[in-house]
């Protein structure tokens, strides 16, 4: 039975927590048996921190073919306080705590015997789209592709020539980061890295999140306009994992 649990390790100076999802084994193989190396998804979750839904969207990376982990960058605590300090963290960029954290995560990851090391993306929402995008393009561990959705772009837009191979997903109805598809693409464009970036015009913020309760309903309503959409969710799933397919494929023997 294929491994879906949340788990917690020591790194940068704390407890770490995150969800680890694997694929199920092949047909045939030994219940006892490791997996082979397969390619990896870090998913870096909203503002809010690891919750159901980012474990569920890891979930599916698994049922994919992907290794997934979904650290909790936010960590335990009182809330309000740990998501203040997040958001600080992100704002320093690199060298922020998240960042470091992350890269703790990163590490733990490309050193399990079921991770190929060299086929690692990432995909973040919101605020993870934003975290990935900088992370990607800052150092750290090699990633092969990114995957930022609804994403906020860095306040240094120089560091983008330096990241790898993105697909971004963006909702035309999300009045806070609905005009920032273009922005990316023409940066991308400009500076040579291979991408696709959509925008869906009929959807919001957060159309990939499948959330629940008053603070959605409140959301909805306003600037963002919130809210699941299953067309422009299905359809961005379809061509990030198109993507995540050409660029986390095993390198060629000519590769560099």
């Amino acid at each position: 039975m294929a491994i879906r649990r949340d788990f917690t390790f020591h790194g940068n100076g704390r407890e770490l927590t995150a969800f680890y999802a694997e694929p199920e084994p092949p047909a045939g193989a030994d219940p006892g048996a490791p997996l082979p190396p397969h390619p990896a998804v870090i998913v870096v979750h909203e503002i809010m921190g690891l919750n159901d839904d980012i474990r569920r969207i890891a979930a599916r990376f698994a049922d994919s073919g992907y290794v997934a982990l979904a650290p909790d960058l936010v960590g335990a605590g009182f809330r309000p306080l740990c998501i203040a300090r997040f958001v600080q963290g992100m704002g320093k960029g690199a060298t922020g705590r998240p960042y470091r954290e992350m890269r703790a995560f990163h590490d733990w990851l490309a050193g399990r015997p079921q991770v190929d090391p060299d086929r690692i993306g990432m995909a973040g929402f919101c605020a993870g789209g934003g975290f990935a995008i900088v992370y990607a393009a800052s150092g750290g561990r090699e990633l092969r592709a990114v995957a930022p959705f609804y994403a906020g772009l860095p306040a240094d837009m120089s560091i983008i020539p330096e990241i790898c191979p993105v697909v971004a997903s963006y909702g035309g109805r999300d009045g806070t980061f609905g005009g920032n598809g273009p922005k990316l693409a023409a940066a991308l464009e400009a500076a040579g890295v291979p991408h696709d970036v959509k925008t869906y015009p009929d959807a919001g913020h957060s159309f990939m999140s499948q959330h629940e309760g008053l603070l959605l309903a409140v959301m909805r309503r306003g600037p963002s306009r919130v809210g699941f959409d299953p067309e422009a969710s299905e359809d961005a799933w379809a061509r990030m994992l198109a993507f995540f397919g050409e660029h986390l494929a095993p390198r060629s023997p000519t590769a560099g």
